[in-house]
């Protein structure tokens, strides 16, 4: 099922993207209760926005095996964690602003994980029961700015760098997912999740020990190789198996 939340006629709604593409309005959301409507859109009729709002996205450094090789650094032990604010997050088809104290702004290819449940301590077997499915990210991060301060908050949290969606899919296996972006059409990332090096459900165990996870808190996985700059004018796709595509453009 592909979940995803839009604007008609100023009105916030949830929906579900139906197989013939039109998208059926529910009642309630799909993280607290939710029933089906007869009424339905077609994609042109609606906005897309991000398909939740978290109280916090988690995101993981350095998290695939052919990025680690690339940067020739040293597989983690444990997941690198830090956090992006809610502030940071922007829709499909939304401008990526590109901040004026910044002089190199870098694209990141994601596959991120949306909560469904509260939860505290969760066990890695127990994970995927919590979660409500996966969707598209781009942790856009200010990479100059990044290596000035030595770490990480001001250069991932400028407003618009954490585009998320289109839909939250619930039926995937993360596992083992093409996960690629486009620059202007040209591909510039290219893996698969199986190259992460901790998995969906260790990284869900894993943070969930450290803080507890709320429904629409969002997981940015990490990386694979082949992140690179932006610049004003550019458009930049995530493209994910299973999910879709989430594009920006650079403003």
């Amino acid at each position: 099922m592909k979940f995803l939340k839009f604007r008609y006629e100023n009105k916030i709604n949830f929906g579900i993207l139906e197989e013939n593409g039109v998208v059926k309005k529910i009642n309630g959301n799909p993280f607290y209760g939710y029933s089906v409507t007869n009424i339905v859109f077609l994609p042109n009729e609606i906005e897309l926005l991000p398909p939740c709002s978290p109280s916090k996205i988690i995101a993981i450094g350095l998290n695939y095996i052919d990025h680690a090789k690339e940067l020739k650094m040293s597989i983690p032990d444990e997941p690198i964690i830090f956090l992006k604010p809610p502030s940071s997050l922007l829709g499909p088809e939304g401008q990526i602003i590109y901040p004026e104290m910044s002089n190199q702004v870098d694209y990141e290819t994601e596959l991120a994980i949306v909560m469904k449940d509260e939860v505290k301590n969760i066990s890695e077997e127990e994970s995927l029961n919590c979660i409500l499915g996966f969707t598209c990210a781009n942790d856009v991060t200010a990479r100059d700015l990044q290596k000035k301060d030595g770490q990480w908050t001001r250069a991932k949290s400028f407003d618009t760098f954490s585009p998320i969606g289109p839909y939250i899919v619930t039926d995937i296996n993360p596992d083992n997912l093409k996960i690629e972006l486009f620059l202007n059409g040209e591909i510039k990332q290219s893996s698969s999740t199986s190259n992460m090096i901790f998995n969906v459900r260790r990284l869900i165990g894993f943070i969930s020990n450290i803080m507890t996870l709320y429904p629409e808190d969002i997981i940015m996985t990490g990386t694979p190789p082949g992140v690179g700059p932006v610049k004003k004018g550019d458009t930049v796709e995530v493209k994910i198996e299973g999910i879709g595509s989430l594009r920006n453009y650079v403003n």
